[in-house]
């Protein structure tokens, strides 16, 4: 039966090269020299530092640029509140998404279900599987899905006919 995975995932290769590159155009930058402006990537977590809030922001800027660079969409960051590290040091954190998190994959199964199309939308973990008889009808889900939660950085894998 003709199926498909809806995800929602970065390619954390591209995100690694973003944050290496935001990381030379730091060091290299002369409104950053003798700054504390840096930025690492743990896991699936980057961490910005700066002295100011303006500061945070342009390093913000920068990453964002490089990401748009490298075709990695900038909704996959969720960027936290920025907190006081010590003295007048700021460090935020930005968390990159990973996964279709069980509203939005209940919001997408009701979606599918509403829409009247012949197929049937099943979680799995941290994607949707869509299966259907016609490879028609699965497409005509994809364009649903991408009209309607165009908010959200959804992709489609694993297209079996």
């Amino acid at each position: 039966m003709p199926s498909f995975d809806t995800v929602c995932e970065a390619d954390f290769v591209e995100v690694k090269n973003a944050v290496e590159n935001t990381a030379k155009e730091i060091g290299t930058r002369f409104d950053f020299k003798g700054t504390s402006a840096a930025i690492e990537l743990k896991d699936k977590e980057i961490t910005l530092f700066g002295d100011a809030d303006f500061q945070l922001q342009q390093v913000e800027d920068i990453l964002r640029n490089k990401l748009t660079k490298r075709s990695v969409d900038v909704r996959f960051l969720d960027i936290q509140k920025a907190q006081k590290i010590g003295g007048d040091k700021l460090k935020q954190t930005v968390k990159v998404k990973n996964g279709i998190e069980s509203e939005l994959a209940k919001k997408l199964q009701k979606l599918i279900k509403d829409s009247k199309l012949k197929v049937q939308a099943a979680i799995q973990g941290e994607s949707v599987r869509v299966t259907g008889a016609k490879r028609d009808d699965l497409q005509a889900a994809m364009a649903l899905i991408r009209k309607d939660l165009a908010d959200h950085p959804l992709s489609f894998n694993n297209f079996r006919d």
